[in-house]
């Protein structure tokens, strides 16, 4: 398909570089079948909007500080480095700015004294890092780096102490995302608490998202667009909860485009999801007949982007279109720390 299909015009002011606080107070467009109004309600109506039975699919990935600054040894050319997947324990692949300046066996010096060798150029354009030394990388970059904020935020003003809370959820424990799975944002203990109380399940997958997810398609036709892969996992005991929970009836809701790439990747011809451990790097685009879920709960996305892509997969282009008109015309707000949607095919 023709990546213009996806595009449509966002005033920048509907960009919201803050969450709103409580952060279940953000809004949430619910939209439904062809014929269904869209409906403006908030994020903590959801205990209201699902059933008993139904179950909310949740990523526990945990942000590290993946962005860097740094130079290259012997010179003073500045080095920005995202980190996007880990490799091992000592080397990551990274986006590297300035990269034309960075040589196989380069050393890069970042801050707190942390330091990586630039190893293979890899075929997504990234390089291998591997840093040294022999304290953990997770310790090197809680003293190095900082909190990679989205290129439209980070690109209006710098990152702060406050985006170390407001840019992780609630759910954050598997430590390994470069990008916070920012549906999961709106959520607080209050509103797990009326989640709870409305017999509503809950079940938990990993996900670590890449800086991949902020990379702009730039082929013509979808066909063209490689997906970066991301590490994902999936327990035997989540898989057996949501598919229990089908069978009685209830509704595989995910949490996140992240939740439901990974339950795509894991659910087999029959529609039953299997424990899954490895690489995803799944492209959902309309024609995909989607089999593990039936339902999202997602913020608003960019123009031409893969999410919009996918998003369309659920709900149809032209509904999905139109519900993005509605959203700008009644002022929602966009992106990471936007407002949230609620799609129901």
């Amino acid at each position: 398909m023709k990546v213009d299909l996806f595009d449509f015009e966002l005033p920048p002011q509907r960009i919201a570089l803050r969450p709103v606080r409580p952060r279940d107070s953000a809004r949430m467009l619910v939209v439904r079948g062809d014929r269904d109004p869209f409906e403006d309600c908030a994020v903590r109506d959801l205990p209201n909007l699902l059933g008993p039975g139904d179950v909310l699919v949740f990523n526990d990935t945990r942000v590290i500080p993946a962005q860097l600054e740094g130079r290259r040894a012997g010179g003073e050319a500045k080095i920005g480095a995202t980190l996007h997947k880990r490799l091992d324990l000592r080397r990551w692949q990274a986006f590297i700015r300035n990269a034309k300046r960075v040589k196989e066996g380069d050393q890069i010096i970042f801050g707190g004294g942390v330091t990586a060798i630039a190893e293979a150029r890899l075929a997504d354009g990234s390089i291998a890092l591997m840093f040294e030394g022999e304290e953990p990388v997770e310790v090197l970059l809680d003293r190095a780096g900082t909190m990679p904020l989205p290129p439209y935020i980070a690109s209006k003003r710098g990152v702060d102490a406050q985006d170390l809370e407001d840019y992780q959820t609630m759910f954050a424990r598997e430590k390994g995302a470069v990008a916070a799975p920012t549906a999961s944002l709106h959520f607080t203990q209050g509103l797990i608490d009326a989640i709870d109380a409305a017999g509503i399940g809950r079940a938990m997958l990993t996900l670590h998202v890449g800086a991949g997810t902020f990379l702009p398609v730039k082929a013509d036709d979808t066909d063209d667009h490689h997906m970066h892969a991301e590490f994902g996992r999936i327990s035997p005991e989540t898989a057996a909860q949501l598919n229990e929970a089908r069978a009685k009836g209830g509704r595989i809701i995910a949490v996140g485009t992240t939740s439901l790439r990974l339950l795509e990747s894991a659910v087999d011809a029959d529609g039953v999801i299997q424990p899954f451990a490895g690489d995803t790097a799944i492209f959902i685009t309309p024609g995909y007949k989607l089999r593990a879920v039936d339902g999202l709960m997602t913020n608003f996305h960019l123009p031409k982007s893969t999410l919009m892509m996918l998003v369309s997969a659920l709900m149809g282009r032209d509904r999905m279109m139109a519900a993005y008109a509605h959203a700008i015309a009644h002022e929602y707000r966009f992106y990471s720390y936007g407002d949230s949607s609620l799609l129901l095919p």
